[in-house]
């Protein structure tokens, strides 16, 4: 398992959101690049960025901010957020993302899902944003009746193979993920999986560490990093086989 810090870009800055709820933000650096940078030279070698305005308005906001990104950091960068195009993914690849996040369109489109895992596989991800139980889209603005399990099910006959799977409730609330649902999800995919939500502590890492779950890749965390509750190098150790 890897860590995956996230540089969430709204507004041209480094931000997390409470619950996925645009209104609860806080702002941790004026400069994406150099939240960034803090966790390459800590020794993360993959980042989750995130173009919160692209996931808004349905098209990428932020890939200026993704380039600058991939070109000063030499980082590995995956890259979610209003991708709801071929045209759009094609973009995010060529501005230096090694691997794109789909998620709304992933649901919407499948002729645009089964194009790009045609074209990209195995670069492209899928996202399955839960909240209250049901699967979230259009950047967590609309919910759905869609179970995650059935959602799954359903992009894996389609040909999805790498999830990541974030549960909203819990997302930046620092409290923990839900160790059965992790579980639960992780029996679900044949693939692998990256989770998201919740995580506020170093025993957070090692108790998903503890479900040996041999389909979770990794582990998403921001606001642990930006304050502070555990840096780069500690949670690389608690994940590390």
């Amino acid at each position: 398992m890897i860590l995956l810090p996230a540089v969430d870009i709204r507004d041209g800055r480094a931000v997390r959101l409470e619950q996925g709820r645009f209104e609860r933000e806080t702002v941790y650096a004026d400069d994406p690049l150099e939240a960034a940078r803090s966790f390459v030279q800590a020794g993360a070698r993959l980042l989750h960025v995130v173009d919160l305005d692209g996931a808004r308005e349905g098209e990428p906001q932020n890939l200026d901010q993704l380039e600058r990104i991939a070109r000063e950091l030499g980082a590995s960068v995956q890259y979610g957020g209003g991708l709801r195009s071929l045209v759009s993914i094609r973009r995010a690849l060529a501005a230096g993302a090694e691997r794109v996040v789909v998620g709304t369109a992933a649901y919407s489109d499948v002729d645009l899902l089964e194009q790009a895992l045609s074209a990209w596989d195995p670069r492209v991800l899928v996202a399955v944003d839960v909240r209250d139980g049901h699967v979230s889209v259009a950047g967590w603005t609309r919910a759905t009746q869609m179970l995650p399990e059935e959602v799954i099910g359903r992009l894996q006959r389609l040909g999805v193979t790498r999830f990541v799977y974030t549960n909203v409730d819990r997302d930046g609330m620092l409290e923990g993920p839900d160790l059965e649902e992790v579980k639960r999800i992780g029996h679900a995919i044949r693939g692998r999986f990256l989770y998201s939500g919740g995580i506020g502590s170093l025993d957070d890492l090692h108790a998903l560490k503890g479900l040996r779950l041999v389909n979770l890749a990794g582990v998403i965390s921001g606001k642990a990093l930006y304050e502070g509750r555990f840096g780069v190098a500690e949670a690389q150790a608690a994940l590390a086989d």
